[in-house]
């Protein structure tokens, strides 16, 4: 198989819809978009929309499907959210039932698609400043956690933030920073640096997502706001359907990062 980082997002598209990659996408279509999926039916989309604008930071709408159609047409026209995502979760009333390579089987006629920004289309930007990436470098998803940071409820949804966390040179956070900051629609920047605790991680060795990163010495965490939010919000909030992705198996869009860059 060709080198995943440089290869288009629609032949990597295609590789996942065919079951030929399944692990996380991190590293993937260097430079391009990478995005959460959140699936609600229809009279719950509303409540979902005003929760992702009254939460920017860990919820930054990329796309949002037509009632029925799985076709993200800002993102990716022509693509499919049912079958173009490695790994997907099912949540019913806060539950999650299965882990699933397709949506065959649980696509309906009523429902609309998210598609949310995701730190992992900021890392183009922090390895071009010479920002080591350790999950990267290690081959594993990367960490995430259920921190003590509400939220601002919108109609059905409330609960956590979820964070991402990568270790950073001490030396090297105001770069950190600075490259990260430059995407507002895909997180922006760090929402914390430094203790675990203040944010309500009792282990940092221990993720509710993803895998543990090792923090080596002169290195300190940082903390980014992290769109596997909506799953902590489907733990609390309890709807009766939402499906995601997987955490670290995202959806790879056409548009470049830079496309979403501010100056």
């Amino acid at each position: 198989m060709s080198d995943l980082a440089t290869m288009s997002p629609t032949e990597v598209r295609a590789l996942i819809s065919k079951n030929e990659i399944n692990k996380p996408t991190s590293g993937m279509c260097r430079g391009h978009i990478q995005a959460n999926l959140v699936i609600v039916p229809k009279e719950l989309a509303y409540d979902f929309l005003l929760f992702a604008q009254r939460n920017p930071k860990p919820c930054p709408v990329l796309d949002v499907t037509d009632v029925g159609s799985a076709e993200p047409k800002l993102m990716a026209k022509g693509a499919d959210l049912r079958f173009d995502i490695p790994k997907y979760r099912i949540y019913k009333f806060g539950e999650l039932v299965e882990e699933v390579s397709d949506l065959k089987d649980y696509w309906r006629d009523d429902l609309v698609g998210f598609l949310l920004g995701c730190s992992f289309s900021f890392e183009t930007a922090m390895s071009n400043a010479s920002i080591p990436i350790r999950h990267i470098e290690d081959n594993h998803n990367v960490p995430m956690y259920i921190t003590n940071i509400e939220t601002k409820p919108a109609g059905k949804f409330y609960g956590k933030m979820v964070v991402s966390m990568r270790p950073i040179p001490y030396q090297l956070i105001t770069r950190a920073v600075q490259a990260t900051s430059r995407f507002p629609q895909v997180h922006g920047a760090p929402i914390h640096i430094g203790d675990p605790s203040l944010i309500g991680i009792k282990d940092i060795n221990v993720p509710d997502f993803g895998e543990p990163s090792i923090i080596k010495e002169g290195e300190v965490p940082v903390f980014w706001a992290c769109g596997v939010t909506p799953q902590s919000i489907a733990m609390t909030s309890r709807p009766e359907l939402m499906i995601t992705h997987s955490p670290g198996y995202m959806f790879i869009c056409d548009p470049k990062d830079e496309d979403l860059a501010v100056l």
